[in-house]
């Protein structure tokens, strides 16, 4: 299991950094593509929701049948999952974000960021417009509104960054088993953080006129993720070092990574496409994240 440990961490540190992709193309895009975000959020769905169902969830109740028989094994690997789903159910609610964070600001809300001379947006959509339009009638970088919107941008990058940390964890524990799971994971939940660095910039560079600042806030919430997996390996080393990881282990922690994944799934991705897209977008995302994960499969064998 050892031997994948660099490749685990590379694509955990990929998936991570897609929050400073998000934030490179806030400030650089003039258009922001709500169509494809539509189908990228509905394609990471359908990777993770096939993986979790079709593979990973029957590998960890292999592994646990083999240990603890058929009975009491596949008992422990539907408790592993719904653990996994409660575990970052938690997370979900003791640290919410301050504003949605997978809520993508609009065109004349991003405007600013690439153009100098464009006019901050007006508008009471959000908090966060709501502070640009009070922030409009005076002074600037001197007022409450600032402050509220640079507090919100910290919150949503603190938010986010611990949310982010049960991803690292599923990334690196699926690519030290399985590196080509992984790749696809890795895939799914860069594609799932691109949004979310757009939402930590906006409200930052609102507030300080800065954008290096919101953009190294940006990129440093996807930090989480590779040091969720610096954790998941330390926790690996100090109790599996001298003997490995025994399969009953590794079934229960893929059987909670299904559950992490699936709740991911069905609480962030599928609702924001859904938000994001028209008509069917978010089904042609999901049934084509579904059907390159199968293909992937089918030719890996």
């Amino acid at each position: 299991m050892f031997e994948n440990v660099w490749l685990a961490f590379g694509l955990t540190l990929f998936a991570g950094m897609a929050t400073g992709i998000g934030s490179l193309i806030a400030f650089t895009a003039k258009r922001t593509n709500h169509r494809f975000l539509s189908i990228a959020m509905g394609f990471s769905a359908g990777v993770m929701l096939y993986i979790s169902f079709v593979e990973i969830f029957f590998k960890g109740a292999e592994m646990l049948t083999e240990r603890y028989g058929s009975y009491w094994g596949n008992w422990i690997n539907a408790g592993a999952f719904f653990g996994g789903m409660l575990f970052i159910g938690v997370i979900d609610t003791l640290v919410p974000a301050y504003e949605n964070p997978h809520e993508t600001p609009t065109e004349d809300e991003i405007r600013p960021l690439h153009d100098p001379d464009a006019p901050l947006p007006e508008g009471e959509r959000s908090e966060r417009l709501e502070a640009v339009r009070q922030l409009q009638e005076q002074e600037p970088y001197s007022t409450e509104a600032h402050r509220k919107l640079l507090r919100m941008g910290i919150f949503t990058a603190l938010a986010i960054a611990i949310h982010n940390f049960p991803e690292g964890l599923v990334t690196f524990l699926t690519a030290l088993e399985d590196p080509s799971l992984g790749v696809a994971i890795a895939v799914a939940l860069a594609l799932h953080n691109i949004p979310e660095g757009i939402s930590i910039s906006v409200p930052i560079f609102y507030a300080t006129g800065n954008r290096k600042k919101a953009f190294m806030y940006s990129f440093l919430s996807g930090l989480a993720e590779p040091v969720g997996a610096l954790i998941a390996y330390g926790l690996l080393l100090l109790f599996f070092r001298e003997t490995g990881v025994p399969p009953q282990v590794t079934g229960i922690l893929f059987a909670g990574v299904a559950g992490v994944m699936v709740y991911i799934s069905l609480d962030e991705l599928l609702p924001t496409s859904r938000a994001y897209g028209k008509g069917h977008d978010t089904l042609i995302g999901l049934v084509g994240g579904m059907v390159v994960m199968a293909l992937s499969l089918l030719l890996m064998q």
